[in-house]
């Protein structure tokens, strides 16, 4: 299938509306105690319940209107149906704190693996977004390495040592604010290493 453009805006909200939707219903009904076929369930799990098939649902319309799916975005879904599954089977949320954890450090190895065989995997995702020399890929990617394994280990001591509720703040803006600040401050690499075109501009 060809890769197509969609409107921006409805491709934000079908990224992003799942998250926002987890985080607006938990809030909702964090407090609350729901009795299923005869076992409790804590608003939590009853969320994670409701957030997988909405995960499955946004990402497959992602695909059918756009015509591709990043690596990143595959990965999470498998991560979010297998955590986000074991959690609500066993009635453990634990599961589902520690997915951000494995995406992070399963990036960090990728990226890892890349760095030491001499090549910068992320170049091949966004060159096209981003065009650098390759030392900036090699210095981006190492950079982007260390940062997603010190979010893995982040959210492991957030989950392990702080409320429910706070993890969930955490998980919506924190991580997310904590990326886009990471490319904020990439500028010197941008700067340094961005490739211009045939008429001099970057």
């Amino acid at each position: 299938m060809a890769a197509r453009e969609i409107n921006p805006m409805l491709k934000s909200a079908l990224e992003l509306g799942p998250i926002l939707v987890f985080f607006v219903v938990y809030l909702l009904i964090k407090d609350n105690v729901f009795t299923i076929a005869g076992r409790d369930y804590s608003g939590f799990i009853l969320v994670t319940a409701g957030f997988i098939p909405l995960m499955i649902v946004t990402t497959g319309l992602l695909w059918k209107l756009t015509g591709k799916l990043s690596k990143m975005q595959v990965v999470t879904l498998v991560l979010v149906v297998v955590f986000g599954g074991l959690s609500v089977w066993l009635n453990d949320d634990r599961f589902f704190k520690m997915k951000p954890t494995m995406i992070y450090l399963i990036f960090a190895g990728i990226l890892g693996f890349g760095l030491v065989r001499g090549q910068s995997y992320l170049q091949h995702v966004m060159d096209e977004m981003m065009p650098l020399a390759q030392e900036g890929w090699m210095k981006l990617t190492r950079r982007l390495c260390f940062f997603f394994f010190g979010l893995a280990v982040l959210n492991e001591v957030i989950w392990r040592t702080m409320s429910t509720e706070s993890w969930v703040w955490f998980k919506t803006f924190g991580l997310t604010a904590a990326v886009f600040l990471f490319f904020i401050f990439q500028g010197d690499i941008f700067r340094k290493y961005g490739e211009q075109d045939d008429d001099g501009a970057e």
